[in-house]
């Protein structure tokens, strides 16, 4: 029988019963949780970035950059690899007398091994070893994403070599940085978050069946849906900006990359410090890290540091600075920024030639996946275009068009902007952590000739590139998928 409590007020008598309170706490008990994951959201989704975080570097002339590519392609029925990346890299590696700070995403060897591909992240840390054994008086510094302990389900063998060795291992805290996915990450940060990640793992690795088992609170994790990005190698004399990963199920991916020395050197140690200092290392580790001194070295290439949100600030002006003649061309594993998608169709309005070379997002890891975000973005704007902004898909086999490159050429200058960014919100509105490199150069420039020559082979040659016609999606349900995506954050692009 349910209990009636009595309460008189003057001549008045209320009657509650204990259930009508049970529920009145209940529901003032939700609007709280409620209240606090709202204002977490709103918090974590626009709070203040650590310092050195977006970051826009000054204008400093060089007169030497290599344009580096990694293409795999199919011809006869046999797949080719021509990679010079990592090659480059293990030379950058061997050079280095001083210090060597590797800043790298992607950093495991977890794959499904139904596939046989090369050991690019035991073949990294070997090189690295190999060099401070060599010479043990070398400062290394590796700083990666904790995605490669899944979040902390697990140590990882990469990781702990380089520890044994005396090289620094600093896993980036990206809880410092704001949240792409606000309407999960307020709650996963006000009631979630403290329970850690650690423990004895039950759940598959999603990213291997050989890989260990890892925890749900791991997954929990993850579901925020950001990174340090990053993918770049400084040593005192040069460094290497980078669209490629050293990850065992990437080894096979086309890629992009520029190899260059000079002043803007000790800017990009600047930019890696900040992450470090971010995620808890000690400040002073950097201070005995002195780039060589270096001539000014003339004026041939501009070229700046761009991290984070002020990519996509530098990408937005270039191609909204284009007129009737002017060219832009753009090879990208993810496109799916609103203004830049604007801004390319705007380009197209006013006369200028806009081509697009896009990975058809159809594999990832020996998965299919359903062709999101790029697929409805080319159908959005070939159709709203009237067919005049062009769209070829790179010819993927298993691997993926990995690379993130904006040449834009107009009459008399050409500018470049490449690196690690992919061209969606998550990677250019300051939430994962990012590097590109801006070069500009004059139109006759052989850096310019050279990338030109890049994009118009694959764009001329049916070894790479297919019709926009083979992957096209005019799928309304798809592009509203995609268009939710984008906007709430919950994706994985």
């Amino acid at each position: 029988m349910e209990e009636i409590f009595i309460i008189k007020i003057g001549s008045t008598i209320i009657t509650k019963s204990k259930r009508t309170r049970k529920r009145r706490i209940g529901l003032i008990l939700c609007c709280i949780v409620v209240l606090i994951t709202c204002i977490s959201s709103i918090y974590g989704y626009v709070k203040p970035l650590p310092k050195g975080l977006s970051y826009e570097g000054e204008v400093q002339y060089i007169n030497e950059i290599e344009f580096l590519t990694d293409r795999t392609y199919e011809a006869d029925g046999d797949q080719y690899q021509e990679q010079e990346i990592f090659e480059y890299i293990y030379k950058v590696i061997e050079e280095a007398e001083q210090f060597i700070v590797v800043d790298m995403f992607l950093f495991n060897d977890d794959y499904d091994r139904s596939m046989t591909l090369p050991p690019l992240s035991q073949t990294l840390v070997n090189a690295l070893i190999g060099k401070k054994q060599q010479n043990p008086d070398i400062e290394m510094i590796m700083i990666t994403d904790r995605i490669n302990t899944f979040y902390g389900s697990y140590a990882s063998n990469l990781i702990h070599q380089l520890e044994e060795n005396g090289i620094t291992v600093i896993l980036t805290d990206m809880r410092k940085t704001r949240d792409s996915n606000p309407v999960y990450s307020g709650g996963w940060r006000a009631f979630l978050q403290w329970f850690g990640t650690e423990g004895n793992g039950w759940l598959p690795n999603p990213f291997s069946p050989d890989s260990p088992d890892v925890t749900l609170r791991s997954y929990l994790e993850l579901l925020n849906f950001k990174a340090n990005h990053r993918k770049l190698v400084i040593t005192e004399r040069q460094a290497v900006v980078s669209s490629a990963n050293p990850h065992d199920g990437s080894a096979e991916h086309s890629n992009i990359a520029f190899a260059f020395s000079g002043e803007i050197l000790h800017e990009l140690l600047k930019s890696e410090r900040a992450v470090a200092v971010m995620s808890g290392a000690n400040p002073e580790l950097f201070e005995s890290l002195q780039i060589n001194e270096m001539k000014q070295n003339g004026d041939r290439y501009g070229v700046q540091l761009l991290t984070e949100g002020k990519i996509k600030d530098h990408i937005l002006e270039e191609i909204r600075m284009t007129d009737s003649g002017d060219s832009v061309t753009m090879g990208a594993f993810y496109l799916s920024d609103r203004d830049i998608i604007s801004a390319l169709k705007g380009a197209t309005g006013r006369g200028v030639h806009v081509r697009l070379i896009l990975d058809p997002n159809k594999d990832a890891f020996g998965r299919e996946k359903n062709g999101i975000p790029n697929r409805p973005v080319a159908h959005e704007l070939v159709n709203t275009t009237n067919g005049n902004l062009q769209v070829r898909w790179y010819r993927t086999s298993g691997e993926q068009y990995h690379a993130k490159l904006l040449l834009v050429e107009q009459a008399e200058r050409v500018v470049l902007i490449g690196g690690s960014a992919n061209f969606t919100k998550r990677n250019l509105a300051d939430f994962n952590l990012e590097t590109n490199l801006k070069i500009t150069m004059k139109r006759d420039d052989e850096l310019s000739k050279e990338v030109r020559t890049y994009f118009d082979v694959m764009w001329d040659d049916e070894r790479f590139t297919l019709e926009y016609e083979e992957f096209a999606d005019p799928s309304i349900l798809n592009q509203a998928i995609y268009r939710f995506q984008e906007w709430s954050g919950m994706s994985t692009f």
